[in-house]
């Protein structure tokens, strides 16, 4: 007779209430945690026996069946059925696995699709390619048999020396919400039967960190935690049905958010109605014994995290094993507690319908992994995602230039176009690791690094191809990333005998020691490290126009170059097509409409440096700058130039005064008045001159990015619900308030082109429970309107 709990056609609570019945309590604990997929392997081949040791009561979770073997799409989908055959086979209850994966700049495994890392994502300002990111994610991973995406990173981050700001989408919180929103839908798509769980982190404050340290401490008064740090994660949780949330490795005010209650129950799941499964960052829970020092034991840790409501320990087992099961014995939780987590970790393997659907086809992975759409949508995220900051008139160049020196560190690598999170960066951490011994079990030596796990093309390649024979491409690396006292003569004899110097400066992403940017790597400084800058400074020398393109996983302060180079492209690192893109964009085949996600600052001594500061800071009072420097950034948020020229104007404000509850149209006509085809990303922006607590100078509430022919028109509606107007005043209720609201729509946060203004009437009104996250936006084209 078939058990209830595997019959679908009863009710996801009925089935889950039958199972948790039958289940042993070392049955429970195992499906609160989980194991490194390289644990089953012989080799590249699974063995039985390994999985016995590891799954003799079945487990929770698999970690990393593509990111942490060296095994291709076909092989990691093979594995996926074996472990789950055995699940399903050799355990009494039959349960099946779900497996996490990485996803920051795409599946992160062998020939998945590379695209920018996020922060050149979120540069794109286009919801739609985010959403379509996630899409071609989805269908990666399900098609290897993975169910979980520990992405997107919902951090908001104002400060550049965080190593992990590459991984997030910027500074402003309506931004990363609205990128968060269309990357979790991509991701979870309509049916959680045929999608990927999401998981927001980190949970929360992370990227405000003492210091820019990694893991260090973030000091943030609550109020200014809810309207900025909470607002995406919230957003993503009921707009986007986010499905899962990771909190942080950090503490705030003392209390770990691993441990936290306040965060994980009440207002996850109290205030915002959050019904998801919430998983730990990697090792942190045993960090509330070995780290934070807030538990005596690993003991004491399980209870803490158990109580605060994390549901699943990643990535194996070590708290959530022989010590909770002692917490258990000894009194210090009551079965019922760990009931609850269990309950949410079988609520979504049925959501997910892994007991219907638990094996996926071999065969198809192979022609769902970087397939010509998907290259194309990488190539298109690219394109999107390039910042030109400056341009003097050298760019584009002219299809017909004779000698082109190209020079850098980055000029020539592939491995550098790609961010922390890319497939070779962490199987590079995991040897790492390995070495240090920080892993219980050896990893296998058929697990090695590989560098060419997508098809991808050096900058240099890529220019060589574009020019063809009629253009002569000389080369010199210069230097090393981190290089000090390096020979240059090459490089600048390059340059002396060229018509136009390309020079390809910036970092190398990862985890490890070598690396200049991404988790873990962060920084003092924030200019150009080794002897990247006076590479520069040498070349441009030489008198032979200049061309800087930064390959950079976070702003860098470079205030010499932006004074005396020609031209400055910001490419971030832009993945598997990243090197056409730049190059097209050098070209002008690609007239480039990216916007800074970020403020770049001039200095470190500026931070923080951010655009939407209060009204008392962002100056020196009463002089505005510093003594010695100006406290404007070096290049605004939402900055980006055009090789065409766009004009605004006729804003129109649907009506002077809107309800608490109402919602007011705000509308501009843009034209194209240069002499090519572009884009334009129009931004809005709201102040509110007078409230109950202070509010910023200005705040980000829509943008849109708009595609115009040369001569081309286009008007933009912006429709904003009062709601949107909302803060938390001093009794840290979320009100509207009657008075005046500015309006601005500009092309940056210091570029603006129009003002207006209209007033919110009636009675001060609390709108918790019906806050409004996303501006609609109606883009109409036609002619000269």
């Amino acid at each position: 007779m078939t058990a209830p709990y595997l019959n679908a056609t009863l009710s996801i609570e009925e089935r889950v209430d039958n199972l948790i019945g039958q289940m042993t309590l070392e049955e429970k604990v195992a499906q609160l945690t989980s194991f490194w997929a390289y644990e089953v392997l012989d080799g590249l081949s699974f063995s039985e026996e390994k999985a016995g040791r590891l799954m003799q009561h079945g487990i929770g979770q698999v970690t990393r069946i593509g990111g942490a073997t060296n095994l291709g799409p076909k092989e990691t989908a093979r594995l996926a059925n074996q472990i789950q055959s055995y699940l399903i086979h050799r355990t009494r209850l039959k349960i099946p696995a779900m497996v996490h994966e990485e996803s920051c700049s795409g599946y992160m495994a062998q020939g998945a699709t590379c695209f920018p890392q996020t922060i050149g994502v979120a540069s794109t300002w286009d919801v739609d390619v985010v959403r379509r990111i996630g899409e071609v994610i989805r269908t990666q991973m399900r098609a290897a048999g993975a169910h979980q995406a520990l992405a997107p990173l919902l951090d908001v981050t104002r400060d550049p020396r965080w190593g992990r700001v590459e991984e997030t989408f910027g500074e402003d919180p309506y931004l990363v919400a609205q990128m968060g929103i269309a990357y979790v839908k991509g991701l979870q798509g309509d049916n959680l039967r045929e999608g990927v769980v999401a998981t927001g982190k980190h949970f929360v404050g992370y990227g405000a960190s003492e210091g820019g340290m990694n893991w260090a401490p973030a000091h943030i008064p609550e109020r200014e935690l809810r309207e900025v740090f909470l607002y995406p994660f919230e957003a993503a949780v009921r707009e986007a049905g986010l499905a899962s949330i990771m909190p942080g490795y950090h503490e705030l005010d003392g209390v770990p958010c691993h441990d936290s209650q306040e965060l994980l129950t009440n207002t996850l799941r109290g205030r915002w109605g959050f019904d998801g499964i919430v998983v730990s960052d990697y090792f942190a829970i045993n960090q509330l014994f070995e780290y934070h020092r807030v538990a005596r034991d690993k003991v004491k840790a399980a209870e803490l995290a158990v109580k605060a409501g994390v549901d699943v320990e990643l990535p194996s087992r070590d708290v959530y094993a022989d010590p909770l099961i002692d917490a258990v014995a000894a009194g210090r939780l009551d079965v019922s507690e760990v009931d609850a987590l269990v309950r949410r970790v079988l609520t979504m393997k049925m959501r997910l319908g892994l007991f219907e659907h638990p094996f996926v086809d071999e065969g198809r992975a192979l022609t769902v992994f970087d397939n010509a759409e998907q290259r194309q949508l990488a190539r298109e995220a690219a394109e999107k995602s390039i910042v030109l900051l400056k341009n003097d008139g050298l760019l584009p160049l002219r299809p017909d230039v004779a000698k082109i020196a190209l020079i850098g560190p980055n000029a020539d690598s592939t491995r550098n176009l790609v961010g922390d999170y890319a497939y070779p960066c962490h199987i590079e951490t995991l040897l790492e690791w390995d070495e240090d011994n920080v892993f219980d079990t050896p990893m296998p030596e058929s697990v090695t690094t590989v560098d060419e796990f997508v098809r991808m093309n050096s900058i240099l390649q890529a220019l060589r191809t574009k020019v063809g024979s009629d253009t002569e491409v000389v080369y010199a690396k210069g230097c090393d990333v981190q290089e000090t006292g390096a020979d240059l003569s090459q490089a600048v004899a390059a340059a002396k005998e060229a018509d136009v110097a390309v020079v390809v400066v910036g970092d190398k992403a990862g985890l490890t020691a070598e690396c200049t940017t991404g988790e873990s790597r962060d920084r003092a400084t924030l200019g150009l490290l080794g002897d990247q800058e006076r590479l520069v400074q040498e070349v441009v020398a030489t008198g032979t126009p200049t061309v800087v393109v930064l390959v950079s996983g976070r702003p860098l302060a470079i205030p010499w170059i932006a004074e005396h180079v020609q031209a400055v492209v910001e490419a971030w690192l832009p993945g598997e097509e990243g090197a056409e893109a730049v190059v097209d964009v050098l070209f002008g085949d690609v007239n480039p409409a990216g916007r800074l996600p970020i403020s770049v600052p001039r200095s470190v001594g500026q931070l923080p440096v951010y655009y939407g500061h209060k009204l008392s800071g962002g100056r020196s009072h009463w002089t505005g700058s510093y003594l010695d420097e100006s406290t404007k950034p070096l290049f605004p948020f939402g900055h980006g130039l055009s090789y065409t020229r766009f004009e605004y104007r006729n804003l129109q404000i649907s009506a002077a005064e809107v309800d608490v509850h109402g919602q007011v149209d705000i509308t501009c006509t843009i034209q194209n008045v240069g002499d090519r085809d572009g884009e334009e990303v129009v931004q809005l922006y709201l102040r509110d001159p007078e409230a109950d607590v202070t509010r910023p100078v200005k705040e980000l509430k829509g943008f849109a990015r708009v595609h115009l022919k040369a001569g081309e028109a286009a008007q933009v509606v912006f429709t904003l619900s009062a709601h949107q107007l909302g803060f938390y005043n001093r009794a840290l209720e979320y009100v509207v308030e009657p008075g005046e609201i500015e309006v601005m729509v500009g092309a940056s946060s210091e570029d603006i082109r129009l003002q207006g203004s209209f007033t919110v009437i009636g009675e001060t009104a609390q709108v918790e429970a019906e806050k409004v996250f996303t501006t609609r936006v109606q883009v109409m084209t036609g002619g000269q309107l």
